[in-house]
């Protein structure tokens, strides 16, 4: 029997899992599209996330990080899966008063080789905060990952980023939005917005 490709892996369990959402939709970044990834299906089962933590932690060992470090909401579940695939400390930023912060008394040592991870990255913002946090504590950002890269190869980061599947979706403004133009209202999915 022939493995399947992660990538190929991961797209079999996104849409077995219902997180391929076709529709309206209003992303965080204001944009419109008529797909959605929702990781949080996703990863709902804990088989599914093991396995997708799995093929991460396989994409990211090569980095040789001491621990794992996630933006909330989205990179909780599987910068946990992924730390433990890796047998390495866990810890996640949040945001307190709008601003990305490292609380609940967690802390990084001087040097110390951190991989920020995430479900997906389309703008790369809150991984960006969560980089410069690490380093602003001393730590050393050896890389990024996530199960799904949305940024079209312009994710801006200055580490290497690795991620288990690729995905584009056309994205517009209100004003050129064809959904729009037919009357359509769109839903805001995600842990930013009601979904």
């Amino acid at each position: 029997m022939v493995e399947a490709e992660p990538a190929g892996e991961v797209l079999g369990l996104l849409e077995e899992s219902g997180a391929l959402r076709k529709g309206h939709f209003l992303l965080s970044s204001g944009l419109h599209s008529g797909r959605y990834v929702q990781c949080a299906k996703l990863l709902e089962h804990p088989r599914r996330a093991r396995r997708v933590g799995r093929l991460l932690a396989d994409l990211l060992s090569g980095l040789r990080p001491d621990s794992i470090l996630a933006p909330a909401m989205g990179g909780l579940l599987i910068g946990h899966e992924v730390a433990a695939a890796l047998d390495l400390p866990f810890r996640f930023t949040e945001r307190k008063e709008g601003r990305m912060t490292l609380r609940r008394g967690f802390e990084l040592e001087t040097a110390e080789r951190v991989v920020i991870l995430e479900d997906v990255v389309t703008t790369g913002k809150s991984t960006q905060e969560t980089v410069e946090i690490a380093e602003a504590l001393g730590a050393v950002v050896v890389g990024v990952g996530s199960i799904i890269d949305r940024t079209g190869g312009t994710h801006g980061f200055e580490v290497p980023f690795r991620s288990l599947v690729p995905l584009s979706f056309p994205s517009y403004s209100a004003a050129e939005c064809p959904l729009c133009a037919r009357g359509g209202e769109p839903e805001k999915p995600g842990s930013r917005g009601n979904g």
